[in-house]
């Protein structure tokens, strides 16, 4: 079974990629101009395997296009370039709401009472297998802030077993550094945000490890040289952990 999925994605990765996908992703992800042209066809043939093993669903009245399918899958493909990972193995569906959507929860009160709370979300990523999305936000990914690359980076710290900042890491000389580094910027963004100090960090990412993970993710992606400056420690355990240096990519290309 494996080999057989193995030579399926090898053929998937070796399809042309049709020009107007590739107009997609370079209107829509700026990323993609700076990589070497190495990394722009890796990216392809993931986006290729991606499409093909993953169901695109629109909600909320929303028509799934080339364009979403194409910009979100390009997104999350990017934090594969360069690993030997399964391609989002815990994942299935991407559900996509026009916007901002409405979610009904029920908290028990400690006297037992239910409360019917509604909370208003742009995207989360479950735990059975589906990431849902506000396709206005992935429009609006700049400055930090990218909502795919949030959510893809939860399905990539759930492949551990548990969705707890603490993905699954191929060089295990990262498991002596890895939790000291994240551990001390992590109690540094929650000192910032408990006195009110400025932050490169979305203050978000104190809310929980698993929070930090994806908010770092987005920096690193988003602003790798302010991430740098800033957190230096922190940028070379994600610069090992996703194989890539964004700071060091050309940000000259038109």
């Amino acid at each position: 079974m494996l080999g057989l999925k193995r030579k399926r994605r090898q053929r998937l990765r070796q399809r042309p990629f049709p020009e107007q996908w590739r107009k997609i992703v370079e209107r829509n992800m700026p990323q993609y101009t700076m990589l070497a042209g190495d990394d722009q066809r890796e990216l392809q043939g993931l986006i290729h395997i991606f499409l093909h093993e993953k169901r695109f669903e629109g909600c909320g009245g929303l028509t799934i296009t080339d364009e979403i399918r194409i910009t979100i899958a390009a997104y999350a493909c990017l934090l594969l370039l360069h690993r030997d990972t399964d391609n989002y193995p815990l994942l299935r569906s991407i559900l996509v709401y026009p916007g901002d959507y409405v979610v009904h929860e029920a908290e028990e009160q400690p006297d037992g009472t239910v409360i019917e709370e509604t909370d208003e979300r742009h995207g989360e990523s479950w735990d059975d297998g589906a990431i849902v999305l506000s396709w206005d936000e992935v429009r609006q990914a700049t400055d930090g802030w990218n909502i795919v690359l949030h959510e893809f980076a939860h399905q990539l710290d759930a492949e551990s077993g548990e969705t707890d900042g603490a993905p699954m890491l191929s060089d295990r000389s990262m498991y002596d550094t890895w939790p000291r580094v994240f551990s001390t910027a992590y109690k540094q963004l929650i000192d910032d945000v408990k006195r009110d100090r400025p932050t490169l960090l979305d203050p978000y990412g104190a809310e929980e490890p698993a929070e930090f993970f994806a908010v770092v993710t987005e920096a690193f992606f988003e602003q790798p040289i302010d991430l740098r400056g800033h957190h230096p420690e922190l940028y070379e355990q994600m610069m090992r952990f996703y194989q890539q240096d964004p700071a060091a990519w050309n940000r000259t290309s038109p």
